[in-house]
């Protein structure tokens, strides 16, 4: 069963995890629904939200390779209901 979740990053370092961070969610164009980024540039930070409708795995999977690119924290909020 599949269901919705919001994936919510901080890139503390746009300029080096930007590429990186951008082809992972390239490579999961399948269960990305939304996407809304909203640079700091003064503070060269980066705030990027993604909306994700797909299997629990798949998004623990798209998290858990965000989370591990340098400079950027992740956070998950999945819904309870399945869809």
């Amino acid at each position: 069963m599949k269901k919705i979740a919001v994936i919510s990053a901080i890139l503390e370092e746009p300029g080096q995890a930007q590429q990186e961070f951008n082809s992972i969610v390239s490579s999961f164009k399948g269960i990305v629904k939304g996407r809304m980024g909203i640079p700091f540039e003064e503070e060269k930070i980066a705030v990027i939200s993604l909306t994700i409708v797909g299997e629990l795995d798949e998004i623990n999977s798209l998290t858990g390779k965000l989370g591990n690119i340098k400079d950027v924290s992740v956070k998950t909020a999945i819904s309870k209901k399945e869809i």
